[in-house]
């Protein structure tokens, strides 16, 4: 088992910057990507960002040049700095170890773009 822990959420205006971190405790490998996904209110869950062991990238459209994913393969940990933000990237947060589909899963963390 795999336990997967986010921070860093919170409430930001539009235009404003926040980091969300996420600490892997447990039988943790750093062969598995990592990601970070987010649901809004009334849609279905969608990739953010992915990362591979060796540090190859993946950013979903809508986030590309305003949001960057990193890792410390050291440390267990993965983290999304997330910059110029916008009211429809409103959206629970969650961690993502090993791929959506077999992997583990965090609880989430609230990201709210408002005025």
């Amino acid at each position: 088992q795999v336990q997967l822990v986010e921070s860093g959420g919170g409430l930001v205006q539009p235009g404003g910057s926040l980091r969300l971190s996420c600490v892997a405790s447990g039988r943790v490998s750093s062969m598995y990507n990592m990601g970070w996904y987010r649901q809004a209110p009334g849609k279905q869950r969608e990739v953010v960002a992915d990362i591979t062991s060796i540090g190859f990238t993946y950013y979903a459209d809508s986030v590309k040049g305003r949001f960057t994913i990193s890792r410390d393969n050291a440390k267990n940990t993965v983290s999304l700095q997330m910059n110029s933000l916008k009211p429809e990237d409103t959206a629970v947060y969650y961690c993502n170890s090993g791929g959506p589909t077999a992997g583990y899963w965090g609880k989430g963390t609230l990201v709210t773009v408002s005025s």
